[in-house]
């Protein structure tokens, strides 16, 4: 359904992206954040999935500033060294820049949301802060909650955490909540990476009650 091509940041540097269309006037548009495995299958099928509801959608390959061209469908422990040596370079400065570079290339659809998994739910409440031209957030499982937990949403946010996740505890999701009332953050009885058909923790009832919710948030944020 969608194809692959490049976006250029506002600092000229050009990464790869995959964007889809929907079929008649788009609702508006969305921007899918991969995981820490790039823009892989798993994250195509997403951005399929959002231009099917009628948005349309793009995945920015958010690692191309430290590895031009990275995907991958290891889920396995071993590509966890090279993620980590990844992760090492990574710059959220220009992360912020290329986020941006996918809003802008499906803003001609209006109003544009913003969803991401693991590293891209993290990104997602990042960005739900510095707004970045978007409309709505819903993220999914992010990491590091302590690293974002003091930057304040400026545009509408929901969250998906698993119960059963053990590298983000129920403890720092209900911190979460208590620190915003006002975001929509919800646990699900499920392990990290529930949304994901192509790990061994994919959680079909979990997934489906998620993706639910964020289509509902989008259809009343975005169109």
């Amino acid at each position: 359904m969608g194809e692959k091509l490049t976006l250029t940041a506002s600092d000229g540097f050009t990464l790869n992206a995959y964007k889809a269309e929907p079929k008649g006037t788009p609702r508006g548009g969305v921007v899918v954040i991969q995981e820490v495995w790039g823009v892989n299958n798993w994250v195509r099928s997403v951005v399929d999935y959002y231009a099917a509801e009628g948005y349309l959608a793009i995945a920015p390959a958010m690692f191309d500033r430290v590895d031009f061209g990275y995907e991958s469908e290891n889920y396995a422990p071993d590509q966890f060294v090279i993620i980590g040596e990844m992760m090492k370079k990574f710059d959220h400065a220009t992360a912020r820049l290329d986020v941006e570079a996918a809003v802008k290339a499906v803003a001609s659809a209006g109003k544009v949301g913003i969803t991401g998994f693991c590293f891209g739910g993290s990104t997602s409440w990042r960005a739900a802060h510095f707004g970045l031209g978007l409309s709505a957030a819903s993220g999914y499982y992010g990491g590091g909650v302590a690293n974002y937990i003091d930057m304040a949403p400026t545009i509408p946010l929901e969250m998906h955490y698993g119960d059963q996740d053990h590298g983000i505890p129920v403890e720092q999701v209900e911190q979460l909540k208590a620190k915003y009332p006002d975001v929509g953050i919800y646990l699900y009885h499920a392990e990290h990476g529930f949304c994901c058909s192509d790990r061994g923790s994919y959680n079909k009832e979990a997934a489906n009650a998620a993706t639910a919710r964020t289509l509902a948030f989008f259809r009343q944020h975005i169109g």
